[in-house]
């Protein structure tokens, strides 16, 4: 069993977990992405060497656990967080501690072994972020989850262990520190001016355009003003939005053909980086927020983070998100 420990001085939850210490890519710095002799467990007629599907997007009559689905959920081989069990909140001495309760799942966003996320087509897209809402609206039941997190990792640079195109999901019984520092910001501007910083964000990037990389009716991408790492760029519904399960089935039309432009815009322009997405979104135990606005954000690894930026919190960019908007624009 994991084990979640309170940093008493910074306030962050640390997240000890032996069990992943099995995974034979674990400090292995050398490890590559591609699964030995050709083997994929994600792949079509692999079923059954993943644990037991959650939910799946299957043709009419296909079996659970079977060929014939286009998307899968699964829990994690090798998970964070375990379901089954009871927090266990405890101290021990100053220290604090809870066991390692959350959940840990795979989203297999595609059957086709070599189909990158820029070459989806919009119904794959759209599966895939209805596939999040779904699963977010279904785990926020559990009462003993306070926030679900939702990111990828495409490419070994980026973290990804395998190279089939999947997706994470990890549920937790605590409020993760950056979505914190998020919500005390966010909350501090609205109380001062009341207004969301986010819808304000959103406004001037419209209006000045120089860091906008596209837009549609629904959603818009930027490079934030302060982007940490070069050609960092944000997702946002246009409209006020606070909590991502509440996304409509037409938004998420148009949240698809927006992110897979950005994605094919950062493939040609950066010929295909390694990248990490993440969702942020609202914790499970609030209602709509009028100062949190829920976005992904989009980081392609092209930098390494190093002494400076552990020791300090600063991050040096080399590429100003305006020049990076600019040619984003350009890529058709």
């Amino acid at each position: 069993m994991s084990e979640l420990r309170k940093d008493p001085i910074l306030g962050r939850w640390i997240i000890i977990s032996t069990e992943r210490s099995k995974r034979p890519s674990d400090f292995d710095e050398t490890h590559s992405e591609k699964s030995e002799n050709g083997f994929c467990p994600f792949d079509h007629g692999n079923e059954d060497k993943t644990p037991h599907e959650i939910l799946a997007i299957r043709k009419d009559g296909s079996l659970p656990d079977r060929p014939g689905w286009s998307l899968r959920v699964v829990p994690n081989k090798f998970p964070a967080l375990k379901i089954e069990g009871d927090l266990n909140r405890e101290g021990n001495g100053m220290y604090d501690k809870m066991s390692g309760i959350g959940a840990h799942e795979v989203i297999i966003e595609t059957s086709e072994h070599s189909r990158i996320m820029s070459a989806f087509p919009i119904q794959t897209m759209k599966d895939v972020l209805w596939t999040y809402r779904e699963r977010i609206r279904d785990l926020k039941r559990d009462r003993r989850f306070k926030y679900i997190l939702i990111f990828k990792n495409h490419g070994a640079a980026a973290g990804a262990s395998l190279e089939h195109t999947h997706s994470q999901l990890i549920a937790l019984p605590i409020i993760p520190i950056t979505v914190e520092e998020e919500l005390h910001g966010s909350k501090d501007y609205y109380e001062y001016k009341e207004r969301c910083i986010f819808c304000d964000m959103i406004r001037q990037e419209i209006a000045e355009k120089e860091r906008l990389v596209t837009q549609n009716v629904d959603f818009i991408a930027f490079t934030p003003y302060a982007s940490r790492f070069p050609f960092e760029t944000w997702l946002l519904p246009r409209r006020h939005f606070s909590h991502y399960e509440t996304a409509s089935d037409d938004m998420l039309e148009s949240l698809a053909n927006i992110f897979l432009e950005v994605i094919g815009k950062l493939d040609r322009a950066l010929d295909h980086p390694s990248f990490n997405f993440i969702l942020h979104t609202s914790p499970l135990t609030s209602d709509q927020i009028d100062y949190y606005h829920w976005h992904f954000e989009i980081i392609p690894v092209l930098t390494k983070v190093a002494g400076f930026e552990w020791g300090t919190g600063f991050f040096i960019n080399p590429t100003s998100p305006e020049q990076a908007a600019s040619y984003l624009r350009e890529i058709s």
